[in-house]
């Protein structure tokens, strides 16, 4: 399988919990409103556990949120771009966005290169993202927005020299093509939800797969998990959405990140300790970081 490592030199920056970091969270969002509360607790209780994250923007303001936070805490880095469901009339759930933490529908955000690029170029933006193509319930009418924003942020990414966090959903043969049409760079396909003869594609293009608490309560992607190479595999909680166990029912956090990465181990019949290392391993080499 073809493998890509991070050649931005801004991005290899030394954390202090370099020496304690033992996970590494690849896609959370505590820049979203559902951390208003207590946002500091849980970074720093995903600091007590020995877990470095990569907060993820989802458009431009989630984006700048996550930027700020990766200045400020030692343990969190960030990743900026436009999810494809932002790219025209959408829903925001409560835990996202919203005036007051109330859901609303947005008209749609068009991509501002030169407001992304001047973002990312801050050394604590290890990717761009999380961008790509989906189409759950999607309209019809919206793939081409989808798409143009979707190369838009890879040719970003390409310039910055930095690398892709993939949100792809019932879109995995055309963001194929997109991605072998467009992209320089490599980086993680996010919350993968594939076979895993979609998976070997994307492997084979060097591109990671991270996996997320639905692991620990699905048999779904047991077949993935046991294939794919370890070092092209990344944990991640993707919170605050789907939980682990044994917290499901509960907001998720960064913290939880050790229980997926104990499900994987379980699902590969390997050691605890060797999987978590690998995958720590993986995370510096695709983002640059620690």
């Amino acid at each position: 399988m073809a493998q890509w490592t991070s050649n931005n030199p801004k991005a290899k920056i030394k954390s202090c919990y370099t020496s304690e970091v033992k996970y590494f969270d690849a896609h959370t969002h505590v820049n979203f409103v559902a951390y208003n509360d207590d946002r500091e607790d849980v970074i720093k209780r995903a600091a007590g556990a020995g877990v470095g994250m990569n907060c993820v923007g989802t458009q431009f303001d989630t984006s700048k949120a996550a930027v700020e936070l990766a200045r400020k805490y030692d343990n969190v880095w960030a990743t900026i771009g436009l999810h494809p469901i932002h790219t025209s009339k959408s829903y925001h759930d409560e835990k996202e966005l919203g005036e007051g933490g109330k859901e609303f529908t947005s008209r749609g955000e068009t991509f501002d290169m030169s407001a992304y690029e001047e973002l990312g170029k801050d050394p604590r933006v290890i990717a761009i993202g999380e961008c790509g193509l989906d189409y759950f319930r999607v309209d019809e009418s919206t793939k081409d927005v989808q798409i143009k924003n979707f190369v838009a942020q890879i040719e970003l990414a390409n310039k910055l020299q930095k690398p892709l966090m993939l949100h792809i959903r019932n879109a995995y043969d055309d963001a194929l093509e997109v991605l072998k049409a467009h992209a320089v760079v490599r980086g993680d396909v996010h919350f993968f939800a594939g076979n895993w003869a979609i998976a070997k594609k994307f492997l084979d293009l060097g591109f990671t797969l991270s996996f997320t608490g639905v692991v620990t309560f699905t048999h779904d992607y047991d077949e993935v998990v046991k294939n794919a190479p370890l070092d092209m595999l990344l944990s991640e909680t993707d919170a605050p959405y789907v939980t682990p166990m044994p917290y499901r029912g509960k907001r998720n956090e960064p913290a939880y990140v050790e229980y997926v990465v104990r499900k994987i181990a379980e699902i590969r019949g390997e050691d605890e300790g060797k999987v978590a290392t690998q995958l720590l391993e993986n995370a510096r080499r695709v983002f640059g970081v620690l």
